[in-house]
């Protein structure tokens, strides 16, 4: 009981309870400096790991109104086709190649950002991230589109970015996958979105097994990887992404 008092005396700065002897006059100094310390860190980082998430989400929440809400690859590009901005999907993906390396700073240095989950209920980081990724590897593998080099510097920002947020977690995952290893997509899934673009109006390509070769070459860099971080945060369903991650019945 004498110890209890003493301890919270100083901890919590308040200073009724008087120790006797250097030694513990010593202790209790040290531990109130500890108390303050501890208020200066809440501080500090309440402000900073709210401005962090902030910034996340109005990204996320963008996403929404072209991909809508759970974001979907088929979604995003049949409105950008409709909307006209197929031929501008590279600015989308230089936006999110940023928000990819702010989002592996902020989710390593300060890793209990990954548990805040959005405002919508529906929406997540991870499963945000997951629709980008696929978009940005149909894109290149499966749109009659000019070469750019804009997707795939986005899948690859992707890629290391959750790979890092994973490590921080303790997650498995083969960092060196071959274009040959299996993916959680199954080639009648990849069909399905590819004949309702090819409905749409987008430009798809002719080979479709190559297509298909070429998707799921980019997505295993990934597959594993965001599929273990919307299992670990429990992010709501989205197709493709935490759909996946769900338990199989």
């Amino acid at each position: 009981a004498e110890a209890f008092r003493l301890s919270g005396s100083s901890l919590l700065t308040l200073g009724f309870d008087r120790p006797e002897g250097f030694l513990a006059v010593a202790a209790s100094f040290a531990e109130a400096t500890l108390g303050l310390a501890m208020v200066a860190l809440l501080i500090a980082y309440l402000p900073t790991m709210y401005a962090a998430f902030s910034k996340r989400e109005v990204t996320v929440t963008a996403l929404a109104v072209r991909a809508g809400t759970p974001p979907s690859v088929a979604v995003l590009l049949a409105r950008a086709q409709a909307a006209g901005f197929l031929h501008e999907l590279d600015n989308l993906f230089e936006m999110w190649e940023t928000w990819f390396v702010e989002l592996e700073e902020s989710h390593t240095s300060l890793s209990a950002l990954s548990f805040f989950r959005s405002p919508n209920p529906h929406r997540s980081w991870v499963t945000a991230a997951g629709c980008v990724l696929d978009t940005a590897a149909f894109r290149h593998a499966a749109l009659d589109l000019p070469a750019s080099p804009h997707a795939g510097l986005c899948v690859r920002s992707g890629f290391l970015a959750l790979r890092e947020i994973a490590n921080v977690f303790g997650q498995p995952f083969d960092a060196d996958p071959g274009p040959q290893d299996p993916i959680s997509i199954a080639r009648a899934e990849f069909n399905e979105v590819f004949d309702a673009l090819l409905a749409a109006g987008l430009p798809m390509v002719e080979d479709r097994d190559a297509a298909w070769r070429s998707f799921a070459g980019w997505r295993v860099n990934y597959d594993a990887v965001l599929l273990q971080l919307a299992a670990l945060i429990m992010a709501p369903y989205a197709p493709w992404v935490s759909d996946r991650s769900l338990p199989r019945r």
